[in-house]
């Protein structure tokens, strides 16, 4: 299966995750969100593989969220995803989709968990952080 990751290369937790995942070997599909947002329905089914609330995958930082007043408990599923159609960027990421599941990758080491091959060696984060990707098992 095919490795996809929706990214938004201005954001640095996504750029290093699509690091990550070229440096366990693959050539996944980058899929730039802001000028290709996925569909309602790609939405939706992205979140429920996710297992989460639709509101966990709402951006906050620099996006309308405060001026649009969404922190109001009021908004419906079915609203917050019209907020998100409407502005992509408030969809939070990168959000990665492997044959192991579905996940939104903050921090993006969280990548690994859903990787076909987890051993990355070594990896240094832009902002210097060093993550340190469990060794292959050789048995």
């Amino acid at each position: 299966m095919t490795i996809t990751i929706y990214h938004n290369p201005a954001c640095g937790t996504s750029r290093n995750t699509l690091a990550m995942i070229r440096q366990a070997g693959e050539d996944p599909v980058v899929i730039e969100y802001l000028q290709n947002p996925p569909t309602r329905a790609r939405l939706k089914d992205l979140i429920a593989a996710m297992g989460i609330p639709v509101r966990a995958l709402l951006r906050e930082k620099g996006t309308p969220y405060a001026e649009l007043g969404l922190a109001d408990p009021k908004w419906s599923d079915d609203e917050l995803l019209d907020f998100m159609m409407a502005h992509p960027i408030l969809i939070n990421r990168p959000i990665v989709v492997t044959a192991k599941g579905v996940r939104l990758c903050r921090p993006s080491e969280a990548v690994l968990d859903i990787l076909p091959n987890p051993h990355i060696g070594r990896f240094v984060k832009e902002d210097g952080e060093v993550v340190e990707a469990p060794p292959r098992n050789e048995s």
